[in-house]
């Protein structure tokens, strides 16, 4: 079952109970009304992450506390033990510029706002997020591996140097990103917006790109390795970049200048120009993988 608001509030009227606290008295200390603290018990609203943190203080618990896969808890403020965790969750000993001290990996999530964190490094692995937000957040050095991540935004967030594996992304934003040298590998990629990211570097290995949007993106230095891209329109310039033994399908090059750019494969039938030109080199690959030329021309020296 996925985390939700009513989940979450039964976690902190069971957790407030414990010890003995009321709902004006946590209410007080976490500096909201009272009537807010019953919104959240019955699940009619949810705190955010930062929130959520404080919480955690408060009731003196592990913000693992909250995620769907822990149990019980053990309160610092209370001699009574009950059930240990029915899945361990590692928590991480460094604490990110914000002061956290959490790990949210093997956790359930949807319609939380993680927006504006950072330092948040390999802290999401091998969750599953659902219409959670992450808008201008520093997600560099990210590492997510067998994460299923559908309908998030991530947009105008940091994720160069990632690190993104054996992952299901479907529906999310990544409008205005920074993607610079992150590493995709054995992952779907469905319906994403990247309108606006930055690509530089990027690597795309045993993956499939499918029905993205990639308008205005910036392609330098990028490569895909044995990946399947179908129903994507490139524009714009894609320079330095190579596409190695990948699999095209209703693949567009709309309006594009291909400079230095590197095709290698015999599956290049489903690729369409549209006023496209080409340097010679990037020409005579694209000739000898024997993808229809029509539409491209040749840039003159």
């Amino acid at each position: 079952m996925m985390q939700n608001s009513k989940s979450i509030g039964n976690k902190i009227a069971e957790a407030r109970k414990k010890i003995n606290l009321s709902q004006a008295n946590l209410a007080q200390q976490v500096s909201i009304s009272a009537q807010a603290v019953g919104k959240w018990e019955r699940g009619e609203s949810m705190p955010d992450i930062m929130t959520l943190n404080r919480l955690a203080e408060i009731l003196g618990v592990d913000l693992n506390y909250f995620s769907e896969t822990f149990k019980s808890y053990k309160s610092e403020n209370s001699s009574e033990t009950t059930e240990k965790q029915s899945v361990e969750i590692p928590t991480t000993k460094s604490k990110n510029n914000s002061g956290l001290n959490w790990n949210m990996s093997s956790g359930n999530w949807v319609d939380a706002d993680f927006s504006g964190l950072n330092n948040l490094k390999d802290k999401f692995s091998t969750s599953n997020m659902k219409n959670c937000k992450f808008i201008s957040s520093d997600l560099s050095d990210l590492t997510l591996n067998s994460n299923n991540i559908v309908g998030c935004d991530f947009s105008n967030s940091d994720l160069r140097n990632s690190k993104i594996k054996s992952c299901d992304l479907s529906n999310n934003l990544f409008i205005e990103c920074s993607l610079i040298d992150t590493e995709v590998s054995s992952s779907e990629i469905k319906n994403c917006n990247f309108s606006e990211s930055n690509f530089s570097g990027i690597e795309f290995k045993t993956t499939e790109l499918k029905n993205c949007m990639v308008e205005n993106v910036i392609w330098n230095l990028s490569s895909f390795e044995l990946s399947h891209i179908s129903n994507i329109v490139f524009n714009g310039t894609i320079e330095d970049c190579s596409f190695n033994n990948c699999s095209f399908s209703k693949v567009t090059f709309k309006n594009v200048t291909l400079q230095n750019t590197f095709f290698k494969g015999s599956k290049l039938k489903g690729i369409q120009f549209i006023d496209c030109q080409a340097d010679r080199m990037t020409f005579e690959f694209l000739k000898n993988g024997k993808a229809d030329l029509t539409g491209l021309t040749l840039l003159t020296e």
